[in-house]
């Protein structure tokens, strides 16, 4: 048997992740939800997938669709309930003469993104539609967003971004029967407009020069011809791997990680003091004043914190850059704080989870913690005074950057 052919749903969702649909088609995601785990009710029903040849001790087959408009949280969706021969599947979760599923947008999909069990989202099922569905009715409408996320992955992205923040988390994965320690990397790009978007993610156990000039280069691959700023912290190899790629990019080092850590073994009595005497150096008017500042901190803190100094100075040509630029460039690009503000939700999820059987549901669960995050990008999405900002950028970058009159 054929496999089935993607319908106008399967395309409309793939089109919404992709960033390229208007907002009303947020009803059409929840319609694609339902009809997947309409799909998926139908495979436990007749016990073979989609596409795959039946039993050959069972008549029963599947038999096309009929379609059905209901009432959701959204307004009304039509939806493709699957039928099969002998007339005995009855779905669950959309049942025969049910007209309305509100909310149901923010059910399955949502919950499993804020961390809840196998066994929550069943509990919930059961107390809230009087639905009792297997645990494997319940993965498999998980899984169905494997295939969602790999396209999103692979979009097309624009030609030139003036800014790309990249950074890392911390997750625990399950890999040859021990929990170890994996680092998820993102990448956030700001458009010309001064739009935020998640260009991709990266689960990796090691970084170097190799791994970030594969990140790049795919970059590359999926459009990307130019970036004025490309702003990290301390993540080894990249600053070559970005020169490789991207050589008339400027790298930043985040100035906010560089505090953090310089300061990290500094006791509290003493902590804001050295703060406070840090703040004239990652403010000068240039580098040349920075470096002057540099000297008269290590003057005063040398003898008893050391390594405050110390790390400024060996990291001095990583996070000077941006001295170079006026005070609306400089605030935008001299720390990674907009992942890390993605990366503290996602942190909230996985704390619940404690670690993940595999690579794949690592994936699988931050992308739907991001696109539960989607209302919140929307109202944060432009970057703050980014009509002062790309100003400022058309004038440091002429030929690169243009501002449209």
């Amino acid at each position: 048997m054929p496999r089935r052919e993607k319908t106008k749903k399967d395309e409309l969702l793939d089109e919404l992740l992709q960033g390229k649909a208007p907002e009303d088609l947020i009803k059409e995601l929840t319609a694609a939800v339902v009809n997947r785990a309409l799909e998926a009710e139908l495979t436990e029903h007749l016990d073979y997938e989609d596409g795959e040849e039946p039993p050959e001790s069972q008549a029963n087959r599947r038999n096309g669709h009929r379609t059905k408009k209901v009432r959701t949280g959204q307004g009304e969706v039509e939806i493709a309930v699957p039928r099969d021969r002998d007339g005995t599947f009855d779905p669950q979760l959309v049942k025969r003469y049910q007209r309305a599923i509100p909310g149901f947008d923010e059910k399955i999909l949502a919950m499993y993104a804020r961390g809840m069990s196998t066994r929550d989202i069943r509990g919930f099922l059961e107390e809230e539609y009087g639905v009792d569905v297997s645990p494997d009715l319940i993965s498999r409408v998980t899984d169905s967003v494997v295939d969602e996320l790999k396209q999103w992955q692979s979009r097309p992205l624009q030609a030139m971004y003036p800014i790309v923040y990249l950074d890392a988390l911390v997750v625990k994965v399950r890999s040859q029967g021990a929990v170890q320690n994996k680092s998820l990397y993102m990448v956030i790009g700001v458009d010309e407009d001064g739009i935020r978007d998640v260009l991709g993610l990266w689960l990796q156990d090691t970084e170097g020069a190799k791994f970030w000039l594969s990140i790049l280069n795919e970059l590359r691959h999926r459009g990307v011809q130019d970036i004025l700023f490309l702003c990290a912290d301390g993540l080894a190899g990249l600053p070559e791997a970005a020169e490789s790629s991207f050589p008339r990019t400027v790298f930043q080092t985040c100035v906010v990680h560089l505090i953090r850590a310089s300061t990290r073994l500094v006791p509290w009595m003493h902590k804001r003091a050295v703060c406070k005497d840090l703040r004239p150096v990652y403010t000068a008017a240039n580098i040349e004043a920075a470096a002057t500042a540099l000297e008269q901190f290590e003057a005063k803190w040398g003898p008893k914190y050391p390594m405050v100094a110390r790390a400024w100075r060996s990291r001095f040509e990583e996070w000077t850059p941006f001295l170079a630029f006026s005070p609306e460039i400089r605030r935008a690009i001299y720390t990674t704080n907009v992942i890390e503000a993605t990366n503290r939700q996602i942190r909230k999820v996985l704390k619940t989870k404690g670690h993940l059987p595999n690579d794949e549901a690592v994936m699988k669960l931050v992308w739907l913690v991001l696109r539960g995050l989607s209302s919140t990008w929307r109202k944060l999405k432009r970057h703050r005074d980014w009509a002062t900002v790309r100003l400022h950028l058309a004038m440091h970058f002429e030929g690169r950057f243009r501002v449209e009159l």
